[in-house]
């Protein structure tokens, strides 16, 4: 404990948390997109989905426990380097802002803020049901043991407002993916010289792909085409 304890107190080992988290919340956040992009299968596809989930509750409990202490550590992190940057570099750039950051890196730790704030909405509204307590009594119309996920998607993203700030919150989590990946696999070493064009190219591609497919559900119900 105390050599893991040592390790992390330096940058390099605070930034090894970082990527290995920022990883798992990455395949965390594609498998979480593949669950939801059922809702296209309809009804049945996506409730059977959420209710063999539900059928699950140790284990469905465990992943969720197990991603709140990464979301945690992964933030925890990101503070505690933003504040050592910080008393390592007292005074501001003369120039400016620097030259060789993209958009991305600068704005890495307000987008993952905003995207943290968005992860307890979004709990709240779907998972606990606390800003729509109603939404937790929808049942299947086909089978009412279970819950009506779909029913409860369809009116959530039903009001604007709601997807207005999904999808802005997606455009967040994009832009934080396309730097995030490819920061993080510099930070476990697996980033060099002539790997780095594919790399950042891949990092964007999985990026956008997350950002399309996420926001194409609400899109997809304010439009009319799933309802």
């Amino acid at each position: 404990m105390n050599i893991l304890a040592r390790a992390y107190s330096s940058s390099l080992g605070k930034k090894y948390v970082m990527a290995i988290t920022g990883i798992a919340l990455f395949i965390f956040v594609i498998g979480h997109m593949a669950g939801n992009l059922q809702i296209y299968l309809g009804r049945e596809a996506i409730n059977n989905y959420a209710a063999f989930l539900k059928s699950k509750p140790g284990l469905l409990w465990t992943a969720r426990l197990g991603l709140l202490a990464i979301v945690i550590m992964h933030i925890v992190a990101a503070l505690q380097l933003v504040s050592a940057n910080s008393d390592a570099r007292p005074t501001q750039y003369a120039m400016g802002k620097p030259v060789a950051a993209s958009y991305a890196s600068r704005t890495i730790f307000i987008s993952g803020l905003v995207i943290f704030a968005f992860i307890i909405y979004h709990l709240m509204h779907f998972t606990f049901g606390v800003t729509n307590p109603e939404f937790m009594s929808l049942k299947d119309p086909i089978d009412p043991l279970h819950h009506d996920v779909y029913g409860m998607m369809v009116r959530g993203f039903s009001n604007p407002y709601v997807s207005g700030f999904y999808i802005l919150s997606m455009a967040l989590l994009c832009l934080h993916l396309s730097h995030g990946v490819s920061s993080s696999l510099q930070s476990l070493g697996l980033r060099n010289q002539s790997n780095l064009p594919a790399i950042h190219r891949t990092a964007r591609i999985a990026a956008l792909i997350v950002f399309f497919g996420n926001i194409s559900i609400p899109i997809a119900v304010l439009t009319g085409w799933v309802k």
